[in-house]
Protein backbone atom coordinates (compact mmCIF):
# COMPACT_ATOMS: atom_id res chain seq x y z
CA UNK A 1 0.00 0.00 0.00
CA UNK A 2 3.09 2.29 0.27
CA UNK A 3 3.49 2.92 -3.61
CA UNK A 4 -0.22 4.00 -3.56
CA UNK A 5 -0.05 6.24 -0.96
CA UNK A 6 2.70 8.19 -2.45
CA UNK A 7 0.84 8.04 -5.61
CA UNK A 8 -1.96 9.93 -3.71
CA UNK A 9 0.03 12.23 -2.19
CA UNK A 10 1.81 13.14 -5.45
CA UNK A 11 -1.54 13.58 -6.87
CA UNK A 12 -2.84 16.02 -3.89
CA UNK A 13 0.55 18.56 -4.55
CA UNK A 14 -0.17 18.54 -8.02
CA UNK A 15 -3.76 19.69 -7.35
CA UNK A 16 -2.89 21.97 -4.64
CA UNK A 17 -0.25 23.79 -6.66
CA UNK A 18 -2.57 23.83 -9.69
CA UNK A 19 -5.52 25.24 -7.91
CA UNK A 20 -3.65 27.66 -5.98
CA UNK A 21 -5.11 31.79 -6.38
CA UNK A 22 -2.67 33.75 -8.72
CA UNK A 23 -0.66 36.13 -7.17
CA UNK A 24 -1.06 39.82 -8.01
CA UNK A 25 0.94 41.95 -10.59
CA UNK A 26 2.74 44.50 -8.14
CA UNK A 27 4.17 44.39 -5.26
CA UNK A 28 4.00 47.47 -2.77
CA UNK A 29 6.57 46.12 -0.22
CA UNK A 30 9.06 48.78 -1.35
CA UNK A 31 6.29 51.38 -0.48
CA UNK A 32 5.54 50.10 3.07
CA UNK A 33 9.70 49.65 3.87
CA UNK A 34 10.17 53.61 2.61
CA UNK A 35 7.40 54.43 4.97
CA UNK A 36 8.97 52.79 7.83
CA UNK A 37 12.19 54.35 6.96
CA UNK A 38 10.76 58.09 6.54
CA UNK A 39 9.31 57.23 9.97
CA UNK A 40 12.63 56.04 11.50
CA UNK A 41 14.81 59.10 10.10
CA UNK A 42 12.49 61.26 11.30
CA UNK A 43 12.80 60.23 15.11
CA UNK A 44 16.35 60.21 14.66
CA UNK A 45 16.31 63.92 13.67
CA UNK A 46 17.87 63.48 10.07
CA UNK A 47 15.99 63.37 6.52
CA UNK A 48 15.34 61.71 3.40
CA UNK A 49 17.79 62.27 0.34
CA UNK A 50 15.78 65.35 -1.77
CA UNK A 51 15.53 64.59 -5.45
CA UNK A 52 18.11 66.14 -7.25
CA UNK A 53 16.73 68.78 -9.73
CA UNK A 54 18.28 68.66 -13.63
CA UNK A 55 18.16 70.32 -16.32
CA UNK A 56 17.37 69.35 -20.15
CA UNK A 57 15.50 70.74 -23.24
CA UNK A 58 14.81 67.80 -25.63
CA UNK A 59 12.17 67.94 -28.29
CA UNK A 60 10.69 66.93 -31.68
CA UNK A 61 8.41 67.63 -34.48
CA UNK A 62 6.58 65.62 -36.91
CA UNK A 63 7.58 67.26 -40.73
CA UNK A 64 6.60 66.32 -44.76
CA UNK A 65 8.85 63.18 -44.32
CA UNK A 66 9.50 61.90 -41.38
CA UNK A 67 11.08 63.01 -37.41
CA UNK A 68 13.25 65.86 -36.59
CA UNK A 69 14.52 65.60 -32.77
CA UNK A 70 16.35 68.40 -30.57
CA UNK A 71 18.17 68.22 -27.67
CA UNK A 72 21.05 70.41 -25.83
CA UNK A 73 24.20 69.32 -24.69
CA UNK A 74 24.70 70.57 -21.03
CA UNK A 75 24.59 68.26 -17.55
CA UNK A 76 24.29 69.72 -14.41
CA UNK A 77 24.61 68.55 -11.49
CA UNK A 78 22.82 70.63 -8.85
CA UNK A 79 24.29 73.89 -9.35
CA UNK A 80 27.48 73.10 -11.13
CA UNK A 81 27.56 72.35 -15.18
CA UNK A 82 29.02 68.59 -15.19
CA UNK A 83 29.43 68.44 -18.98
CA UNK A 84 29.23 71.03 -21.55
CA UNK A 85 28.99 68.51 -24.83
CA UNK A 86 26.93 65.68 -23.27
CA UNK A 87 25.13 63.44 -26.07
CA UNK A 88 20.90 63.12 -25.16
CA UNK A 89 19.97 61.59 -28.22
CA UNK A 90 20.15 57.92 -27.42
CA UNK A 91 20.15 55.34 -30.50
CA UNK A 92 17.25 52.42 -30.17
CA UNK A 93 17.39 50.70 -33.27
CA UNK A 94 18.46 52.03 -37.05
CA UNK A 95 15.11 53.65 -37.66
CA UNK A 96 13.98 54.86 -34.35
CA UNK A 97 16.21 57.50 -31.67
CA UNK A 98 14.94 58.97 -28.39
CA UNK A 99 15.87 62.10 -26.77
CA UNK A 100 16.59 61.61 -22.67
CA UNK A 101 15.37 63.96 -20.56
CA UNK A 102 16.31 63.69 -16.26
CA UNK A 103 19.14 62.08 -14.40
CA UNK A 104 21.51 61.36 -17.37
CA UNK A 105 22.53 57.65 -15.90
CA UNK A 106 18.86 56.41 -15.91
CA UNK A 107 18.23 57.60 -19.21
CA UNK A 108 21.32 56.27 -21.18
CA UNK A 109 20.70 52.73 -18.97
CA UNK A 110 17.05 52.40 -19.86
CA UNK A 111 17.89 53.50 -23.96
CA UNK A 112 20.51 51.15 -23.84
CA UNK A 113 18.35 48.01 -22.36
CA UNK A 114 15.35 49.18 -24.62
CA UNK A 115 17.91 49.28 -27.93
CA UNK A 116 19.37 45.87 -26.73
CA UNK A 117 15.97 43.88 -26.40
CA UNK A 118 14.40 45.41 -29.21
CA UNK A 119 17.10 44.57 -31.14
CA UNK A 120 16.80 40.43 -30.53
CA UNK A 121 12.65 41.58 -31.36
CA UNK A 122 13.96 42.68 -34.74
CA UNK A 123 16.25 39.25 -35.18
CA UNK A 124 13.00 37.13 -33.95
CA UNK A 125 10.29 38.69 -36.60
CA UNK A 126 12.95 39.31 -39.22
CA UNK A 127 11.87 43.00 -39.99
CA UNK A 128 12.91 46.46 -38.62
CA UNK A 129 11.11 47.34 -35.18
CA UNK A 130 7.79 49.45 -35.23
CA UNK A 131 7.96 52.69 -33.13
CA UNK A 132 5.12 51.63 -30.91
CA UNK A 133 7.15 48.35 -29.82
CA UNK A 134 9.62 50.60 -28.74
CA UNK A 135 6.91 52.94 -26.91
CA UNK A 136 5.03 50.20 -25.43
CA UNK A 137 8.66 48.38 -23.87
CA UNK A 138 9.93 52.00 -22.80
CA UNK A 139 6.55 52.86 -20.74
CA UNK A 140 6.18 49.13 -19.34
CA UNK A 141 9.61 49.48 -18.10
CA UNK A 142 9.10 52.68 -16.15
CA UNK A 143 5.73 51.76 -14.71
CA UNK A 144 7.22 49.49 -12.84
CA UNK A 145 9.38 51.28 -11.67
CA UNK A 146 6.65 53.65 -10.27
CA UNK A 147 8.62 56.77 -11.18
CA UNK A 148 11.37 55.64 -9.47
CA UNK A 149 13.70 55.54 -12.95
CA UNK A 150 14.36 59.14 -13.78
CA UNK A 151 13.91 59.41 -17.17
CA UNK A 152 11.74 62.06 -18.94
CA UNK A 153 12.05 60.59 -22.92
CA UNK A 154 10.88 61.80 -26.49
CA UNK A 155 10.77 58.83 -28.97
CA UNK A 156 10.69 58.99 -32.90
CA UNK A 157 11.36 57.18 -35.83
CA UNK A 158 9.97 55.91 -38.54
CA UNK A 159 8.46 52.74 -39.47
CA UNK A 160 6.53 50.29 -41.84
CA UNK A 161 3.68 52.54 -40.74
CA UNK A 162 5.17 56.13 -41.42
CA UNK A 163 6.25 58.84 -39.17
CA UNK A 164 5.73 58.40 -35.14
CA UNK A 165 6.96 61.01 -32.45
CA UNK A 166 5.84 59.87 -28.54
CA UNK A 167 6.32 61.78 -25.08
CA UNK A 168 7.21 59.13 -22.66
CA UNK A 169 6.86 60.03 -19.02
CA UNK A 170 8.96 58.80 -15.72
CA UNK A 171 5.83 57.40 -14.58
CA UNK A 172 5.23 55.04 -17.50
CA UNK A 173 2.18 57.46 -19.11
CA UNK A 174 2.30 58.12 -23.50
CA UNK A 175 1.27 60.88 -25.66
CA UNK A 176 0.96 60.57 -29.31
CA UNK A 177 1.63 64.25 -31.02
CA UNK A 178 2.96 65.99 -33.82
CA UNK A 179 5.03 68.00 -32.17
CA UNK A 180 6.59 67.09 -28.10
CA UNK A 181 8.86 68.22 -25.25
CA UNK A 182 10.60 67.74 -22.22
CA UNK A 183 12.19 68.91 -19.38
CA UNK A 184 13.35 71.74 -17.61
CA UNK A 185 13.61 74.32 -20.91
CA UNK A 186 10.06 72.39 -22.43
CA UNK A 187 7.81 75.49 -21.47
CA UNK A 188 10.22 77.96 -23.48
CA UNK A 189 10.38 75.23 -26.51
CA UNK A 190 6.73 74.55 -26.47
CA UNK A 191 5.86 78.26 -26.70
CA UNK A 192 7.83 78.29 -29.96
CA UNK A 193 6.30 75.44 -31.24
CA UNK A 194 3.09 76.85 -30.43
CA UNK A 195 3.31 79.70 -32.73
CA UNK A 196 5.15 78.56 -35.79
CA UNK A 197 4.47 74.75 -36.21
CA UNK A 198 2.04 73.86 -39.10
CA UNK A 199 1.61 70.38 -40.66
CA UNK A 200 3.44 68.70 -43.70
CA UNK A 201 6.98 71.32 -43.02
CA UNK A 202 9.64 70.93 -45.48
CA UNK A 203 12.92 69.73 -44.17
CA UNK A 204 14.70 72.75 -43.26
CA UNK A 205 11.78 75.03 -42.10
CA UNK A 206 11.30 71.76 -39.40
CA UNK A 207 15.36 71.95 -38.31
CA UNK A 208 15.19 75.31 -38.02
CA UNK A 209 12.30 75.36 -35.78
CA UNK A 210 13.70 72.39 -33.65
CA UNK A 211 16.78 74.45 -33.67
CA UNK A 212 14.99 77.90 -32.51
CA UNK A 213 12.87 75.72 -29.99
CA UNK A 214 15.84 74.51 -28.34
CA UNK A 215 17.30 77.91 -28.32
CA UNK A 216 14.40 78.89 -26.39
CA UNK A 217 15.22 76.46 -23.59
CA UNK A 218 18.74 77.39 -23.62
CA UNK A 219 18.09 81.33 -23.73
CA UNK A 220 15.05 80.89 -20.65
CA UNK A 221 16.34 77.91 -18.97
CA UNK A 222 19.58 77.65 -16.38
CA UNK A 223 19.55 74.10 -16.37
CA UNK A 224 20.07 74.01 -20.69
CA UNK A 225 22.61 75.01 -22.11
CA UNK A 226 25.95 74.80 -24.67
CA UNK A 227 25.26 73.12 -27.93
CA UNK A 228 22.11 71.91 -30.20
CA UNK A 229 21.82 68.47 -31.56
CA UNK A 230 19.63 67.48 -34.15
CA UNK A 231 18.70 63.78 -35.23
CA UNK A 232 16.28 63.72 -38.79
CA UNK A 233 14.79 60.67 -39.17
CA UNK A 234 13.30 59.46 -42.69
CA UNK A 235 12.64 56.24 -44.11
CA UNK A 236 15.50 54.41 -44.92
CA UNK A 237 17.47 57.18 -43.56
CA UNK A 238 19.45 59.00 -40.51
CA UNK A 239 21.11 62.07 -40.24
CA UNK A 240 22.65 62.36 -36.78
CA UNK A 241 23.77 66.31 -36.26
CA UNK A 242 25.98 66.56 -33.76
CA UNK A 243 26.44 69.99 -33.32
CA UNK A 244 23.92 71.21 -35.51
CA UNK A 245 24.68 74.93 -33.95
CA UNK A 246 26.55 76.62 -31.05
CA UNK A 247 23.46 78.85 -29.50
CA UNK A 248 25.21 79.78 -26.44
CA UNK A 249 28.54 81.14 -27.90
CA UNK A 250 31.37 82.56 -25.18
CA UNK A 251 31.53 86.41 -24.86
CA UNK A 252 34.75 88.65 -25.26
CA UNK A 253 35.98 90.74 -22.88
CA UNK A 254 35.28 94.41 -23.68
CA UNK A 255 37.60 96.31 -20.64
CA UNK A 256 40.74 95.56 -19.42
CA UNK A 257 40.35 94.67 -15.73
CA UNK A 258 44.13 95.00 -14.67
CA UNK A 259 45.15 98.07 -12.47
CA UNK A 260 48.14 99.62 -12.37
CA UNK A 261 49.98 99.46 -9.06
CA UNK A 262 49.69 102.50 -7.10
CA UNK A 263 45.98 103.12 -8.14
CA UNK A 264 44.68 102.03 -4.53
CA UNK A 265 46.40 104.34 -1.83
CA UNK A 266 48.38 102.45 1.10
CA UNK A 267 47.77 104.14 4.33
CA UNK A 268 49.72 101.83 6.42
CA UNK A 269 51.85 99.40 5.79
CA UNK A 270 53.81 96.95 8.85
CA UNK A 271 56.53 94.54 7.97
CA UNK A 272 56.80 91.93 10.65
CA UNK A 273 59.83 89.19 10.06
CA UNK A 274 59.28 85.62 10.98
CA UNK A 275 62.58 84.13 12.35
CA UNK A 276 61.80 80.41 11.35
CA UNK A 277 64.53 77.44 11.73
CA UNK A 278 63.85 74.62 9.18
CA UNK A 279 63.69 71.40 11.13
CA UNK A 280 63.96 69.19 8.76
CA UNK A 281 62.77 68.47 4.65
CA UNK A 282 61.12 65.48 2.81
CA UNK A 283 60.76 65.56 -0.69
CA UNK A 284 57.92 62.46 -1.57
CA UNK A 285 57.39 61.80 -5.29
CA UNK A 286 53.53 61.95 -6.14
CA UNK A 287 52.22 58.27 -7.57
CA UNK A 288 50.19 59.02 -10.29
CA UNK A 289 50.41 55.54 -11.94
Amino acid sequence: CFPETNLNSKRNMATLSVSRAPLGGFSFENCKRNAVLEADSAKLGSSVPAARKTGTTICGIVFKDGIVLGADTRATEGMIVADKNCSKIHYISPNIYCCGAGTAADTEMTTQIISSNLELHGLSTGRLPRVATANRMLKQMLFRYQGYIGAALVLGGVDCMGPHLYSIYPHGSTDKLPYVTMGSGSLAAMAVFEDRYKPDMELEEAKRLVRDAIAGGIFNDLGSGSNIDLCVITKGNVDYIRPHDEANKKGVRTGDYKYKKGTTGVLTKVITPLNLDTVGEHVQTMDTS
